[in-house]
């Protein structure tokens, strides 16, 4: 796994080992910033169990100002922490080491992000959870884009009744992407 583009380019990440992680393939994350780029220079960016860090790592060598990672497995950790270090993007970056709506909670009020990413055990209902929460939370505000990657059987019938328009959708041949922006209140 590498870095696709930006200052980080070409650069190799490692990943945890074990079957706790699924690294997004390369292709699919430069069809996901391909998407994305355009909004993303000088952006906040949220990366929810972050795994290796990849996605979060890629949206900072592509110009993202800031990225918060979000992870509670230790092996996990130290991988996010070689990949900035190697990447030299450590500056830029911020480590929230516990689980996802613990470590949501401690960002209240601290933080308020362009994009938030999330790619979540699959089959957990770990998307509808955090969704819940963060319609609530003063990390988002009108124009957040949300992007979850899930399993294909995973529905998102509820976004509307939770608070969230559904952008776009991109699947691929396992899984999906999922983007979403706050509704938007009939009085704004």
């Amino acid at each position: 796994m590498r870095v696709i583009a930006g200052s980080a380019k070409r650069l190799l990440l490692k990943t945890p080992d074990g079957q706790n992680t699924r690294p997004t393939t390369d292709r699919i994350k430069e069809t996901l910033f391909n998407m994305i780029s355009p909004e993303l220079y000088d952006g906040t960016f949220l990366d929810l169990f972050a795994g290796s860090g990849a996605i979060g790592i890629e949206a900072l060598s592509r110009g993202a100002r800031r990225c918060v990672f979000v992870e509670q497995n230790p092996r996990a950790i130290q991988c996010i922490c070689d990949n900035l270090q190697h990447t030299h993007l450590e500056e830029r970056a911020s480590l929230q080491k516990g689980d996802v709506l613990t470590a949501l909670r401690q960002l209240e009020g601290r933080e308020c992000f362009d994009f938030i990413f999330m790619d979540p055990p699959y089959e957990q209902g770990w998307e509808e959870r955090v969704l819940s929460y963060l319609r609530s939370s003063t990390l988002i505000k009108k124009d957040t884009l949300l992007i979850v990657e899930a399993s294909l059987a995973t529905s998102f019938s509820y976004l509307e009744a939770a608070g969230y328009d559904l952008y776009k959708e991109k699947k691929y041949k396992t899984n999906k992407h999922v983007f979403l922006y706050p509704s938007k209140d009939e009085n704004e």
